[in-house]
């Protein structure tokens, strides 16, 4: 195996190494476009509190890019004596600190734009001269959300969606998961100009309220997976949804060895790789460190993200390990 390893001690297939190269090149992308509109917004953000809501949620968008290529620096560290599995865990460090950040902020503009529904705020939105021209600020600000939202929901969200499931990155998911969804955000606060615009002012303040609850609601979703997943739950897909099917793989090669009579799997998620406990009951009492070392063999080479495998020869399976079942 070369020394040069792309996760940990873990050779990265042509298919992944391409797609990782691709998520750090549009993870550079986003911030760029993110900063951008950033500044745009900042131009015209006036007194609208959904158009300030926005703004920020822009601002908290950036946390998963950092915290992605932050642990990409530690994921690609081997492991050594003090971190003996390597420091894959950093990946999901970062995605509990996104959900955490971003449940925060989402809680206390929640609650900022309520107290301003409650008091009966009436916001107000002026005019600018541009050569010229005396032009009605909001129109500015829907022709700037109109145009910003063409980046995450056209470009860069759908990217990131297609090489998630490729690294197995869970953060990386639910960065285009949230990307995605700006959409929501831009229709929030255009609706929200648009009701001060005609005079109706508390749209505004609603619509920051909607905006803040997306936050909180991708603040609750990400802090979620990314606790369990710290908590060593068992395996699972991607997106969290299923359980991973490489644990059925593992016991049906296993269970395919002359030797062995019956096994299970306790499979965890180390953060795009796995480690693979495996329990096997041998035919005979006897086994040969010849027979351990040629399954395991078989096992990492059933699917890239496996970095260790342990082979576990005992009498009866543990309650807690994986049967290979699928679904279940």
């Amino acid at each position: 195996m070369s020394r040069n390893h792309e996760f940990g001690r873990t050779d990265l297939p042509p298919e992944q190494a391409q797609a990782l190269r691709k998520a750090v090149r549009w993870e550079w992308i986003t911030i760029a476009y993110t900063s951008v509109t950033i500044a745009v917004i900042a131009v015209v953000v006036g007194n609208s509190q959904a158009m300030r809501t926005a703004w920020i949620e822009d601002m908290l968008s950036l946390i998963p890019q950092f915290a992605f290529l932050i642990a990409l620096i530690f994921v690609r560290r081997r492991p050594n004596r003090t971190h003996p599995y390597g420091m894959h865990r950093a990946m999901g460090i970062g995605h509990l600190v996104a959900g955490v950040a971003l449940f925060v902020v989402g809680a206390n503009l929640a609650v900022e734009s309520t107290l301003g529904l409650i008091a009966g705020e009436h916001p107000t939105i002026g005019t600018v001269q541009i050569w010229g021209q005396t032009i009605w600020l909001g129109w500015l600000m829907i022709a700037v959300m109109a145009v910003i939202v063409v980046g995450p929901i056209f470009f860069y969200g759908p990217a990131k969606a297609k090489l998630a499931p490729v690294l197995h990155n869970k953060l990386l998911y639910a960065d285009a998961d949230m990307a995605k969804a700006d959409w929501q955000t831009t229709v929030a606060s255009i609706v929200g100009v648009l009701g001060v615009g005609v005079g109706v002012w508390w749209l505004d303040g609603a619509a920051a309220v909607f905006i803040s609850l997306g936050i909180i609601w991708d603040g609750v979703r990400n802090t979620k997976a990314a606790v369990v997943d710290l908590m060593d739950q068992r395996a699972r897909t991607y997106d969290s949804k299923n359980p991973h099917p490489l644990a059925s793989d593992i016991v049906a090669h296993l269970r395919s060895q002359p030797w062995v009579r019956d096994a299970a799997v306790r499979l965890r998620d180390q953060g795009q790789v796995f480690h693979v406990e495996a329990f096997v009951i041998p035919r005979r009492g006897r086994v040969t460190t010849r027979q351990v070392t040629t399954v395991a063999e078989g096992i990492a080479a059933l699917d890239w993200k496996v970095q260790d495998v342990v082979i576990v020869p005992a009498e009866q399976l543990p309650d807690e390990a994986d049967p290979g079942h699928r679904g279940q």
